[in-house]
């Protein structure tokens, strides 16, 4: 087990900096830059003679993940290059009819609106409901109808955070024989997330959010009853059954999730990922929400007593995550996340308000010092517009 006493050797981060961009790009801890130094190391020395070696690392890869999502098997998972190429996987792979409905609600990512968008020229239907209201579940599920195919939700909502209660959509997807498709970035890496529990057909993240890993390597999970309803898109050497067998001429797509990777793997982001996965399965995913849930309590409770705050995230302990939004009153967004940049303070500037994201790890002094540099922000602020 990794001590808290750890974290700060795992995760040697500019002390100028106050890193709160989780829900962005995470930066890695030291174990995943020590991997793909290994790798570039060996690349130098010895090519790509210990190739049989990066293989079986793919499918520890894949047993990693397995574990993350408590996914029935290995062969349910498949390594792709982000969530958006997964959501298209699932888009362009469905024979969908005109008159079909997906179901959306009003605050995802563009990656996952665009791909279900792109249907609506085949006469598919995008339908996006409101989560505003005081019990966004019960909206999504008065939404479906007869005409619905498929609901695609963010486990979590990039911008306010609002964590949705995806058993609660999963049993009211089943009952009603709907494709059930969760985009889990903002949640995989700082949440317990468990495909079966939930009941899920399809479940996406990328690796460089919580999972603390690098782009351009994400997870697509497939139930194994719902990979022959997808339409293959995109077709190689590496999805086949006999892979490795190359001068077979017939071929048939890969009986397992790899079906969905064409092509070569991209071997230096698997060490780094691996390597990452390697350190949240060793914490726990229970313990990571519990400390995630510490920080984003005690900065809800800190930003709480600023005048003039208003906090856009869910407070309740079961509807938040990792990520807390605010915006305060007479104080113009933009100019308040760069006066926040400019003093070492990383975030984003996400959903009418300033987006900020610790993740387990991340010290209280952190926190502290990023809070204490907002209030110098605003008591300047203030002075200013006084005189």
């Amino acid at each position: 087990m990794l001590h808290d006493l750890q974290w700060d050797i795992e995760f040697p981060q500019d002390p100028h900096l106050c890193y709160l961009n989780h829900a962005a790009v995470a930066p890695w801890p030291k174990r995943a830059a020590d991997a793909v130094t290994a790798f570039a190391r060996e690349n130098i020395t010895r090519g790509a003679q210990d190739y049989p070696r990066w293989i079986q690392l793919e499918h520890r890869l894949r047993g990693q993940f397995q574990s993350l999502l408590n996914a029935p098997s290995k062969g349910d998972i498949a390594l792709v290059k982000n969530t958006s190429e997964a959501l298209s996987l699932v888009a362009m792979g469905l024979d969908w009819l005109a008159g079909d409905e997906v179901l959306l609600s009003d605050q995802e990512f563009p990656s996952n609106r665009i791909p279900w968008q792109a249907l609506e020229g085949r006469g598919v239907i995008v339908r996006q409901v409101s989560l505003d209201g005081e019990d966004p579940e019960a909206a999504l599920i008065a939404a479906m109808g007869p005409a619905t195919r498929l609901l695609s939700i963010s486990s979590v909502q990039y911008a306010s955070g609002l964590r949705m209660d995806l058993e609660r959509l999963g049993r009211a997807c089943r009952e009603r024989n709907i494709l059930f498709c969760v985009d889990a970035i903002q949640s995989l890496g700082a949440l317990p997330f468990d495909v079966q529990a939930i009941d899920c057909d399809f479940a996406m993240a990328d690796g460089h959010k919580w999972l603390l890993g690098p782009e351009g390597l994400g997870v697509f999970y497939c139930r194994r009853d719902a990979r022959d309803r997808l339409k293959l898109t995109q077709f190689g050497w590496h999805m086949v059954e006999a892979m490795g067998d190359y001068d077979r001429e017939d071929w048939v797509p890969a009986s397992t999730a790899r079906r969905f990777e064409p092509g070569s793997p991209n071997t230096l982001a698997q060490h780094a990922l691996s390597a990452s996965l390697d350190l949240l399965l060793e914490v726990g995913s229970k313990r990571i929400q519990e400390a995630l849930q510490q920080r984003t309590a005690y900065l809800l409770q800190s930003l709480g007593g600023i005048t003039g705050m208003r906090i856009l995230s869910p407070t309740a302990p079961e509807r938040r995550a990792g990520i807390v939004t605010f915006t305060i009153a007479g104080c113009d967004n933009t100019w308040l996340y760069q006066q926040l940049k400019e003093a070492g303070v990383v975030c984003a500037e996400r959903g009418g308000g300033i987006r900020w994201s610790p993740h387990f790890y991340t010290p209280q002094q952190v926190l502290d010092n990023a809070l204490n540099i907002l209030k110098r922000a605003l008591t300047q602020d203030r002075t200013d517009a006084s005189r």
